[in-house]
């Protein structure tokens, strides 16, 4: 069993997965599929065939695949506000937090031996490459009642805190937060795929450079002389 588990909203899932070893096993498979095969052509039949079981015992756990992305992307989100509490727990001013933040954000994503059952190297990869298709859906409204992207607003309040901490009369804290985090991931899918979009580079440095490009994206926005 893992050593540490998040709380994940309920509406992600039937039965949460982390709690069973079979639940364990289809988070660790459905990771390995969706980096492997992309989200179109990933299939709870696939899965069941990829862990010995019954497309019967994956839908004991989620209602839809759909719900299953919703669920990684939402672990993926509390896996990396963990990551910035750790950074951040004994630093002071929110200046110095939101340096830590964006040095967590901006990082390469390693695995974490705390959690045994998920790939984060893979699971980045379905960030960058399948977050979109979480929320440019049809009944994204209803899946925002239902609080499925309670993860990601839970980052983004903290680190809008951060921001006021530091200017208090900025006007958009919120909209600057999310579109850092978008941003990050969007750079390296640039990176990736369409490098002429960005100027971050493909190289070893390249999570160096994003580094750099967010902190400059946040500290000349919210008008602060970061060497002060």
């Amino acid at each position: 069993m893992p050593t540490l588990t998040f709380r994940l909203n309920t509406h992600l899932f039937v039965r949460d997965p982390q709690h069973t070893l079979l639940g364990q096993n289809i988070i660790r498979s459905s990771v390995e599929l969706i980096d492997q095969l992309g989200f179109e052509q990933f299939t709870f039949k696939k899965l069941a065939e990829e862990i010995n079981s019954t497309e019967a015992s994956v839908y004991r756990y989620f209602e839809n695949k759909h719900r299953l992305l919703h669920y990684l992307i939402g672990w993926y989100w509390s896996w990396l506000e963990y990551r910035i509490d750790l950074f951040t727990i004994n630093l002071t001013s929110p200046r110095e937090k939101l340096k830590a933040c964006i040095k967590v954000i901006a990082e390469e994503k390693k695995l974490d031996d705390n959690f045994d059952f998920i790939n984060e190297e893979a699971l980045h990869r379905i960030v960058v490459a399948e977050l979109d298709k979480t929320y440019l859906t049809k009944q994204v409204d209803n899946d925002n009642k239902e609080g499925l992207f309670s993860g990601f607003k839970s980052l983004c309040k903290k680190i809008s805190e951060w921001v006021i901490g530091v200017n208090p009369t900025f006007q958009f804290p919120n909209a600057l937060v999310n579109t850092i985090l978008l941003t990050a991931k969007q750079q390296i899918f640039f990176a990736n795929h369409l490098p002429s979009l960005t100027s971050i580079g493909n190289e070893a440095n390249r999570h160096a450079r994003l580094e750099e490009f967010l902190e400059t994206l946040l500290f000349k926005t919210i008008d602060i002389n970061e060497h002060a």
